[in-house]
């Protein structure tokens, strides 16, 4: 086989291609990545923080964000791509390294059902996505794909320099499972109501054109869902 590159370890490698001479002199693991590897790998990220889980729709926000991974990976095992899995909830980080075919989803498929079920009885303050992110960046190693399932309040400003250093070397992509009432929200006022006080608000449908650009200045691309689709 052909060596193509030297490269940091991501977990999920096979330690049996650590490349001594580089991990000593760099003082961290690193890998021989050759030809004939795959280069089509894909870290799903899944949000189940407490503004995932709300819904007014057949399903919840976090609901539609796991349909989604699951459906992205498992076009990817179909394609015969490697595979690892993040889930977030308020009690923290969760992962799956990387591994491959029908096993390794199924693995995928049991973390998020589970992770899913503990974010339900969860009652911790959301915490931000940036250990997620510094986490995506040992998983998924350069020139693999990251898809981001989150909510349009999901990324805050403290988040973007880990997003930025994860997409320096990937293709990172942040979807928005979005809920009926955020794409179609009702025209009449709805009351709004803050201990004693109530007013009459009217909801506008969620716009992404702020949040894309604030993404695209990241090299991360951004695409809204308004259903279960795709």
């Amino acid at each position: 086989m052909d060596l193509r590159e030297i490269r940091a370890f991501a977990e999920g490698d096979d330690a049996r291609r650590i490349d001594p001479s580089a991990t000593a002199r760099t003082g961290a693991p690193h890998i021989r990545a050759f030809h004939e590897d795959r280069d089509d790998t894909l870290l799903l990220i899944a949000d189940f923080r407490p503004p995932m889980l709300w819904g007014t729709g057949a399903s919840l926000r976090s609901v539609r964000a796991a349909r989604l991974a699951a459906r992205q990976g498992w076009e990817a095992v179909a394609r015969g791509a490697s595979l690892a899995a993040i889930a977030v909830t308020a009690e923290g980080v969760a992962a799956v390294p990387l591994g491959g075919g029908t096993p390794q989803m199924i693995r995928i498929c049991h973390m998020l059902a589970s992770r899913h079920d503990q974010a339900l009885g969860s009652g911790r303050e959301a915490p931000s996505l940036e250990e997620a992110l510094i986490r995506a960046a040992r998983l998924s190693p350069p020139g693999g794909a990251v898809l981001i399932a989150t909510g349009p309040e999901g990324l805050a400003p403290e988040d973007e320099p880990a997003l930025g250093r994860l997409a320096r070397r990937r293709r990172v992509q942040v979807v928005l499972p979005l809920d009926p009432l955020e794409t179609a929200p009702p025209p009449a006022p709805l009351p709004v109501q803050a201990g004693a006080l109530t007013r009459l608000a009217r909801l506008a449908p969620f716009n992404s054109a702020a949040l894309a650009q604030r993404l695209r200045a990241l090299n991360v691309s951004l695409k809204a869902m308004a259903d279960d689709a795709g």
